[in-house]
């Protein structure tokens, strides 16, 4: 069934829409295919495996050829070449998933159609605080597709986002210097330099200021990152790498623009329906990482990491929660929400490769300790004018808040209505095993559990009231991988998760929510990998996904179970370097759902494109071109009557070295200044795209 259903999806959907371009790149590859050197073994292109510094999302270090899942990797030089600034401009160039608004102040992600704030990992611990997370201290970002419980635990439903950390380096000094600017106003520093003179130590500093800007009314913010890094080897076999990690964030809150008849309103791209004294988030955090790796043999591997970590983040806005199409006022709602929440982390794994018989089996075991306290409050708007958190202002630019469209002074206080106060006390307990059988060069089967006991009490402080429960959950994993050629894999893979019904961040916990099981994601995948030669490959994959939600019967009390969100699609990548010239980045999705009650869910667009190629006209100047294009999608589910339309997003680039250690870049965004609207939080909060922009920057080795 899932072979007609490829079919079917190729022959009907899939080519009709592709660019000609691919064809044209792939014949060129296989022209050039046949003139290469076929020892692929012998050159190492970063960014084709998985975590390449030892301590990985995969916990062993893996080919991605033969990781039986779609993956996508992104280094720090692709970061800096194309001018990317946070996960959401990676997003928009990685086929599959999809930037969601966040409601203006934090990463927000759409995994094959699963929404997401919390499937963020930090070289393979969690990290799912609410926030705009940094690149600046990041090796690579490696986005995986498809639920992966076994190696993350909860959520990951429908893939995970995992930054691998730049470390000190051993018997090495080097450091750089960049520096940019943009035609908005916003500029950023960015400073990294390792002292490692010794063979037994290493000290690396890192830090970033950001002075963020945009096209929009108020849109202000500033960002400033430190951290340090210490590298010990502790003895012959075993090191200690030690980090800490500041961050101090504040930015303004954008939540967008209304829409009517279905669109969003295009005379309201220039007004803001917050102000600079309302719409503020402020994020402080301290990280302390240390990790031990030890290499007990040729064969045996260890690690074990503990992170402790304290975030406070508080924010507020003002948003449209009412629009009539044709009117000239909007009702205006909002909240205050304060969250502290600290973390411990204790995970722990160990790798053995064994022969058994002629196959070889690489086991990994491992197991995870997670302690979280979470306080978190939020305020309702109290309008004096109304006694309740509505109030309707006429639409001007600025938005004056302080008289109502009747034409009374009105004032709001975040102080009065109290909407909700809990504290909650999270304890997770996991242990995985799974073992990767070679039993030839061209089959391999991974088969793998993770059993998760998830233990949350959530204290309603407003209320009074009390609620816990204890979620036990075992997820497996199997794949399946043939390796007809050695830069050539064909695989199948099936994988589960789960995600308990307290939500991803923890706030509540109803006394129905108590009693009812998690929700179960399931995928399968069937795909290709092929390097085509040494720095070249090219992905492909079908996937199937549905959501199985636990359901009580209100009349006779009957556990049951419904099929929620189901998705399925089909995903291409082709990435690397096409001559000595060109390098490419071409990324295609195509995906379909329906919800629990048959009809279409919001944000996933039917077809994705981006594409993304780098040109060296000589040693010192190459230029680059980009385009991204976001097929129609829905802003609400059930709702195809509300839509975000589709858009085409053209990018341009330049760089020159003038000497061995100075270059300098642009990077024009939005060449046609094309207007478009990305990504909603609701039916009248519709983000409106940047416009034409430049950004220059400079960048100094030492």
């Amino acid at each position: 069934m899932i072979m007609v259903k490829i079919y079917k999806k190729i022959l009907e959907e899939i080519f009709p829409l592709l660019s000609i371009s691919l064809f044209l790149i792939l014949s060129f590859a296989l022209t050039l295919n046949g003139q290469e050197d076929k020892n692929l073994e012998e050159i190492i292109v970063k960014g084709n495996v998985l975590y390449s510094d030892q301590v990985i999302a995969l916990k062993t270090p893996v080919p991605i050829l033969d990781v039986p899942q779609t993956v996508s990797i992104i280094t720090d030089d692709d970061i800096r070449k194309q001018g990317f600034r946070g996960v959401g401009d990676i997003v928009r160039y990685t086929p599959g998933v999809n930037t969601s608004q966040g409601e203006g102040h934090r990463d927000s992600v759409v995994f094959r159609g699963n929404r997401s704030t919390a499937d963020f990992f930090q070289d393979g611990i969690r990290d799912d605080v609410q926030y705009f997370r940094s690149l600046y201290n990041v090796e690579q970002v490696e986005i995986l597709r498809g639920p992966n419980a076994l190696l993350f635990g909860r959520g990951g439903t429908g893939g995970v986002i995992n930054r691998v950390s730049k470390k000190a380096v051993f018997t090495k000094n080097f450091g750089s210097f960049d520096f940019g600017i943009d035609t908005f106003g916003a500029n950023d520093i960015v400073l990294d330099y390792n002292f490692g003179s010794s063979d037994v130590s290493a000290f690396r500093f890192m830090m970033h200021s950001d002075g963020l800007k945009n096209h929009r009314d108020h849109y202000n913010g500033n960002r400033l990152g430190i951290n340090p890094i210490i590298k010990l080897k502790l003895n012959e076999k075993s090191t200690l790498d030690l980090s800490y990690e500041y961050a101090d964030h504040e930015r303004f809150i954008d939540r967008g623009i209304p829409t009517e008849n279905g669109l969003p309103v295009r005379r309201f791209k220039n007004i803001v329906f917050g102000d600079k004294d309302n719409n503020v988030a402020s994020l402080e955090a301290s990280i302390v990482k240390a990790t031990v790796i030890t290499e007990y043999s040729d064969t045996t591997k260890g690690n074990i990491t503990i992170v402790s970590s304290n975030f406070e983040k508080i924010y507020s806005n003002y948003y449209v929660s009412s629009y009539t199409t044709g009117s000239s006022v909007v009702t205006i709602d909002g909240y205050l929400d304060p969250t502290e929440r600290k973390n411990t982390i204790i995970s722990g794994s160990l790798v053995n490769e064994i022969n058994i018989g002629p196959s070889v089996h690489t086991i990994l075991f491992g197991g995870e300790r997670i302690d979280t306290d979470n306080d978190n409050f939020r305020f309702n708007t109290f309008w004096s004018t109304t006694n309740d958190d509505n109030e309707l202002f006429k639409i001007t630019r600025p938005m004056n808040f302080s008289i109502n469209s009747s034409g009374n002074a009105t004032n709001n206080n975040f102080n009065i209505d109290l909407n909700s106060k809990t504290n909650s006390d999270i304890q997770v307990s996991s242990i995985y095993l799974q073992d990767q059988v070679d039993f030839t060069d061209s089959f391999k089967f991974m088969i793998g559990g993770r059993y998760d006991s998830f233990d949350i009490t959530v204290n309603d402080i407003k209320t009074g009231i009390s609620q816990s429960k204890i979620d036990t959950k075992f997820s497996p994993r199997a794949g399946l991988i043939f390796k007809p050629k050695e830069n050539i894999s064909f695989y199948y893979s099936y994988s589960e998760s789960f995600l308990p019904r307290s939500g991803e961040q923890y706030k509540s916990l109803s006394a129905t929510a108590a009693r009812l099981n998690p929700d179960v994601f399931e995928s399968s995948e069937i795909g290709i990998k092929w390097e085509i030669y040494n720095e070249l490959s090219l992905a492909a994959a079908y996937f199937d996904s549905k959501q199985t939600i636990a359901t009580k019967d209100s009349n006779t009390g009957e556990e049951g179970e419904i099929i929620g969100l189901q998705v399925d699609g089909f995903e291409i990548e082709l990435k690397g370097k096409i001559t000595d010239k060109v390098n490419i980045m071409f990324g295609y999705s195509n995906m379909e759902g329906k919800t629990n009650s048959g009809g279409e869910p919001r944000e996933i667009p039917d077809h994705t494109l981006a594409l993304y190629t780098i040109y060296k006209v000589s040693d010192k100047f190459n230029w680059s071109f980009g385009i991204t294009h976001q097929g129609e999608s829905n802003i609400g589910n059930n709702n195809p009557d509300r839509t975000l339309p589709e858009y085409t997003r053209v990018d341009l680039g330049a760089y020159y070295q003038f000497e061995q250690n100075l270059s300098i870049q642009m990077n024009i965004e939005n060449v046609t200044n094309e207007l478009y609207f990305p990504h909603s939080h609701s039916s009248h909060q519709v983000s409106v795209g940047e416009p034409f922009n430049i950004r220059f920057s400079i960048r100094k080795n030492f």
